[in-house]
């Protein structure tokens, strides 16, 4: 909403955050109702037929309580997005921080469920390790821009660990990549965003690797899936266009304006006629697919026309 000069709904939406997300941070979920319910339960319409008479049709999401630790990152960046931008510092708001943080101390280190909702187990995400250290890069610079009071000396130290651990763990020398999972070998198009985060020099060679490894690998009819690995989920996937437009940006980052322009171009040409788009789109048959209109395809199709000139 700042970025695009919209004040007035960042600020509406900064208070429903706050109000969602207040009480025991170990109570935060990946995602609320829109008047912030927190149960969520999913169930099988059995007798309703979907899109083109898909079955099952399911109501709700039985990934909210999931523990994905990428949801920390997101809430902290978004707070001190804003506050950057100008929002007001209350006291209550920062204290909700600090006890965000302090949970994320406990839990940064364990397995999780990860961005893309799997239902195979968890696992030691790559990405989800990512967003825990942009939840503490963030809380400090916060802290240090502002004269916030926070333990920076215990926060340093674990951003430095995490950092430390994603890059023996999570990036594989053969592959010249950062990976899906520590010692692993799958690709992952989340860590396309590692572009944007920060953690490394947009000119690293890791950083650059894992682009260009995720561009040779991922890509179907030059559109971006979302991972090649198994994911406990049954259903059929086609590209991911949230994926795609990242891979857009991660290109006009690094300078490669054409190939950004011309990604971009091709994936607002799949847009119905008022200009939406799906989760997924499907080269083969030629159709969009998925949760339609898909909001982290708009947010991602924002994000990347805000670098391409």
């Amino acid at each position: 909403f700042l970025r695009c000069g919209h004040v007035t709904e960042a600020r509406a939406w900064g208070l429903w955050l706050h109000r969602s997300i207040a009480g025991k941070p170990s109570d935060l979920r990946i995602m609320y109702g829109l008047a912030g319910e927190r149960r969520l339960a999913e169930w099988e319409a059995e007798w309703l037929p979907g899109y083109q008479g898909a079955k099952p049709v399911r109501i709700g999401n039985g990934a909210a309580g999931q523990l994905q630790l990428d949801v920390y990152g997101e809430v902290i960046a978004a707070l001190s997005h804003a506050r950057h931008e100008g929002s007001s510092i209350t006291r209550d708001g920062w204290n909700l921080q600090l006890s965000v943080i302090a949970h994320l101390e406990t839990i940064w280190h364990l397995p999780d469920e990860g961005i893309w909702e799997t239902r195979g187990g968890r696992q030691h995400f790559t990405f989800s390790k990512l967003m825990a250290w942009v939840a503490l890069d963030q809380a400090i610079r916060s802290a240090e821009r502002n004269g916030l009071p926070a333990p920076l000396e215990i926060w340093h130290g674990l951003r430095a660990r995490i950092h430390a651990e994603i890059c023996a763990r999570g990036f594989n020398p053969r592959r010249g990549s950062f990976v899906q999972c520590y010692e692993g070998s799958d690709l992952d198009a989340s860590l396309l965003l590692m572009a944007r985060s920060g953690f490394l020099p947009l000119d690293d060679p890791r950083i650059i690797g894992t682009i260009d490894a995720i561009a040779a690998d991922l890509i179907d009819d030059g559109l971006v899936r979302r991972y090649r690995s198994a994911d406990g989920l049954a259903d059929h996937e086609a590209t991911f266009l949230p994926c795609s437009f990242w891979l857009a940006e991660a290109y006009a980052r690094l300078g490669r304006q054409d190939a950004a322009r011309t990604l971009f171009d091709r994936l607002l040409g799949l847009a119905n006629d008022v200009g939406l788009l799906a989760e997924e789109y499907d080269p083969v048959q030629a159709r969009q697919m998925g949760n339609f209109p898909q909001a982290l395809t708009h947010t991602a199709l924002i994000s990347a026309a805000l670098l391409i000139e």
